[in-house]
């Protein structure tokens, strides 16, 4: 009676995206890993983690830095799926964040110092746009911090699937300044009323609680809540089931600073209550407007 198939996870990725925090997280969950590994080597340790009976799960990285070679890697991916259960991680980030991270490293771009890191960016996007086709898992890691990151990988791994493991992050933002790029589901609570033309409410923002209260004094938004509430709890188990793995939820109003941060306050809280893990971040609470 055969045995189950040998579970190999291959990351890949744009760079600065964090495929190394990954690729320990999985080493510490038992992995045994392998950073950088040319394509030409691949079959062969998929061999290995297929045969080797003291291997139970291996994990590689593969990316940018493996050069002409990276253009076989799908071709290479189809054939070892054939005998191993090969699963395919992408990570990607935004090019802001990107062009952070290697500010903040001062690190050099993989594919060189003699263009901008922007490019660089566009680039490897380009190149790995085949790749990323293929990938059973995309994760976009702009929001999270290294620990977050490890922490994700981590519950996904341990086969601890259920659904409060969604990462759920709340946003709140003014239109004025445009809508979160990286949004899934967007609300716009401009139909409340704005406790901007109040004067003692001004230059306050809506973590204030007599701000707060005065949002929650009208039936609209105690309503607005309710349904938003609803509508999430109902929706988010059938986003787990469809693989789904975080969720950007947005609140705009038109500065970011009143209204939609009081709501993406109240719904952060109820789902936690709900038993799901959510954080909110307010874009634009702190600019005030002139």
């Amino acid at each position: 009676m055969a045995g189950p198939r040998a579970e190999l996870v291959v990351i890949t990725g744009l760079s600065g995206s964090g495929k190394g925090s990954v690729l320990r997280s999985l080493e510490d969950l038992g992995f045994y890993s392998v950073d950088n590994l040319p394509v030409d080597l691949i079959p062969k340790f998929a061999e290995l983690t297929r045969d080797n009976p003291s291997i139970q799960a291996a994990a590689l990285v593969v990316d940018i830095r493996e050069g002409e070679g990276l253009k076989r890697f799908p071709e290479v991916l189809s054939a070892i799926r054939k005998s191993v259960d090969a699963r395919l991680i992408f990570l990607e980030a935004d090019e802001s964040a990107l062009v952070r991270r290697f500010s903040e490293t001062r690190r050099p771009h993989p594919l060189g110092a003699d263009r901008s890191i922007v490019k660089s960016i566009r680039s490897e996007k380009l190149q790995l746009a085949p790749i990323r086709d293929m990938a059973d898992l995309i994760i976009n890691t702009s929001k999270f911090t290294v620990h977050e990151l490890r922490e994700f990988i981590g519950e996904r791994f341990r086969g601890q699937r259920d659904e409060s493991k969604i990462l759920i992050y709340v946003t709140s933002f003014g239109y004025r300044n445009g809508v979160p790029a990286d949004s899934d589901l967007v609300f716009d609570v401009r139909f409340l009323p704005n406790p901007n033309y109040i004067p003692r409410f001004k230059r306050l923002t809506g973590r204030h609680p007599s701000v707060a209260r005065y949002i929650r004094s009208f039936p609209q938004t105690v309503e607005f809540v309710e349904r938003i509430s609803e509508l999430l709890i109902y929706l988010l188990p059938h986003y787990i089931r469809e693989g789904k793995s975080y969720l950007t939820i947005a609140f705009g109003c038109t500065g970011g600073q009143h209204r939609s941060v009081m709501m993406a306050d109240q719904i952060r809280k109820n789902l936690a209550e709900a038993g799901f893990k959510a954080k909110v971040n307010h874009r634009d609470i702190a600019k005030h407007p002139a």
